[in-house]
């Protein structure tokens, strides 16, 4: 699906979407306790959606309830060999691995799209050396064995959702669970989600000075109804277009939220965006903009939106560690600089520095790579383009924000949809 955006301006008042980072822990944690649990998961997205699929093939009950409600009832004896078809979404393939090596499941993983692509090291050996086995070294591959407790050694700086796994699955570790890290963590704010998800399910994580302990006997009880944090990386696409014209306000976000991604509001406010909290309600309005200089390390899905945003900005942003971008659904920093190129702007990288040159955009036509975030940063950018605005594979959005486009027309933007691609 191709679509023509008419640059206008978004104004008005948006409901956060559920979180999927919250939502992919709170449905994991519900799995693996021993009775159900009622989750609040309004429209779910695609990756969301995918993981339920994956619990479902592990022998999970899911019924849909009314008004966004989820029943997760466990089952008594996990599948022994399902079939878990990831698609995309990384976070369910790296939080599931290490959950079906503890389960002892023969699974079969399969994904689609760059997943495979996707580095899984050191992952991977670290499984192995704790008895899980594996068919292949990539995606698709069937895990065999049964994953024992102890010690696993990973480096903090390749990706969070390795930790993450490991922790969910440590209280299906007779022997419990210790994690060191041998090199500072980045992304932390992911790894407090999880610990945080998992508090909330009856399970205690200690922080070390060189880690994480998960200490054995212990495993996730229901706490009732839960309900999925509103998405700070969703809000941001339409806090960055208050930005850029607004007032737009979204409702629904937490700000004392353990999400990585609040810090959006701290980087407008550096831009010189004009904002305002009330309540769960933050209000963004375009004021005086300004170059910025981010670490994108902690943030890295918001550098896309972040950096179509810094074209309109006076002066240069440079966004610096953010080379973990390159690993994404697409390879989101070449993606950057070639959909800033195309609609009229400057952008290049230096090393793993992201540098943006402010001024204005004139429009075009960009390619989203089928990324959902590339093509709701490129609708975020034609709201102050000087001519139209074209998104080929637009379609994308469903990954992480399903009714993006029906929100962004009753915001206030024009769009229209070309033609359908097979």
């Amino acid at each position: 699906m191709d679509i023509c955006i008419t640059p206008a301006p978004l104004g008005g008042r948006e409901q956060a979407v559920p979180s999927k980072s919250h939502a992919h822990r709170l449905l994991l944690c519900a799995a693996l306790c021993r009775e159900s649990t009622l989750l609040h998961i309004p429209a779910p997205s695609v990756d969301i959606l995918v993981t339920m699929d994956c619990l479902r093939a592990l022998g999970c009950q899911i019924d849909s309830l009314p008004g966004g409600d989820f029943r997760l009832t466990p089952p008594e004896h996990f599948s022994p060999s399902p079939a878990l078809f990831c698609r995309e979404s990384g976070s369910t393939l790296r939080f599931l691995l290490p959950v079906a090596a503890a389960l002892g499941s023969e699974a079969r993983f399969s994904g689609e799209g760059r997943l495979p692509e996707r580095p899984l090291e050191p992952l991977l050996t670290q499984l192995m050396e704790h008895g899980a086995a594996f068919s292949a070294p990539s995606l698709p591959f069937t895990l065999s064995g049964k994953l024992k407790g102890g010690v696993f050694t990973l480096p903090g700086d390749v990706s969070s959702q390795y930790i993450t796994g490991l922790l969910l699955a440590a209280p299906l570790m007779a022997e419990g669970c210790e994690i060191l890290l041998t090199s500072p963590l980045q992304s932390a704010p992911y790894v407090e989600m999880t610990l945080s998800a998992m508090a909330q399910f009856g399970v205690t994580v200690e922080k070390t000075s060189q880690g994480f302990r998960v200490a054995p006997g212990q495993h996730c009880q229901s706490p009732g109804p839960v309900t999925a944090e509103g998405d700070w990386s969703g809000a941001a696409f339409f806090l960055c277009a208050g930005a850029l014209g607004g007032p737009v306000t979204v409702s629904g976000l937490a700000p004392r939220s353990s999400q990585g991604d609040k810090a959006v509001a701290d980087i407008l406010r550096d831009m010189g965006a004009i904002l305002s909290w009330d309540g769960d309600a933050l209000t963004v309005s375009r004021g005086a903009l300004r170059a910025v200089t981010a670490d994108s390390a902690p943030i890295p899905d918001l550098i896309p939106v972040l950096a179509l945003t810094a074209a309109f900005c006076e002066g240069e942003s440079r966004f610096t560690n953010a080379g973990r971008l390159r690993l994404k659904e697409s390879d989101r920093l070449s993606a950057i600089c070639r959909m800033i190129a195309d609609l009229g702007g400057t952008a290049f990288c230096e090393g793993d520095t992201l540098i943006v040159r402010g001024g204005t955009l004139r429009g075009g036509t960009v390619h989203s790579g089928g990324d959902h975030r590339m093509a709701m940063a490129a609708a975020v950018a034609a709201c102050l383009c000087q001519q139209p605005v074209m998104i080929e594979q637009a379609q994308a959005v469903v990954k992480s924000y399903p009714s993006f486009w029906e929100e962004y027309n009753k915001r206030g933007g024009k769009t229209h949809e070309l033609h359908l691609r097979p």
